[in-house]
């Protein structure tokens, strides 16, 4: 089951980076939309967000770096969820820039909540990882003895 959230992740964040990469200028005014970013970090925002995205997507795919690429696609959709709630609050009507740089679609509810599930299957993907990584490295509550630590068998003889 984590594999497939896994590789369901992945593809979300590649299907969604390669557009942006494409079309970096597009992307950027859909940044500038939002109005939460100083105009100086705009454009490389812009860059390196996409970047980020299909990197982590990569990662996720491949299992490399597992918790840290996990971290960060949760810390990413933390602050797109952010975002999407504050340009709503503030009423603005601008394109998402989620997916491409088509400027039809709007931020709305269901943006709103696609992000959220996507959140959540993050979410699950991180608890996951980490349970996998505490019980594979102690007996899931004690760190595994390291032989240095192991009593001697022959001290008490």
């Amino acid at each position: 089951m984590s594999l497939l959230v896994r590789f369901a992740l992945a593809a979300i964040f590649i299907f969604a980076g390669v557009p942006k990469i494409m079309d970096t200028a597009s992307f950027a005014g859909a940044v500038y939309n939002y109005q939460l970013l100083p105009e100086a970090l705009i454009n490389l925002f812009a860059i390196i967000l996409p970047w980020l995205e299909v990197i982590v997507g990569i990662l996720l795919i491949l299992g490399v770096w597992l918790p840290g690429a996990v971290i960060i696609y949760n810390g990413l959709l933390i602050s797109f969820i952010a975002a999407l709630i504050i340009s709503s609050i503030r009423g603005l009507d601008i394109s998402c820039g989620c997916f491409s740089t088509d400027s039809t679609h709007g931020i709305d509810l269901w943006t709103i909540l696609r992000d959220a599930s996507m959140l959540l299957a993050s979410l699950y993907l991180l608890f996951v990882v980490f349970v996998k990584k505490i019980t594979s490295d102690s007996n899931g509550i004690w760190p595994k003895q390291t032989a240095a630590c192991r009593p001697n068998k022959l001290a008490g003889r």
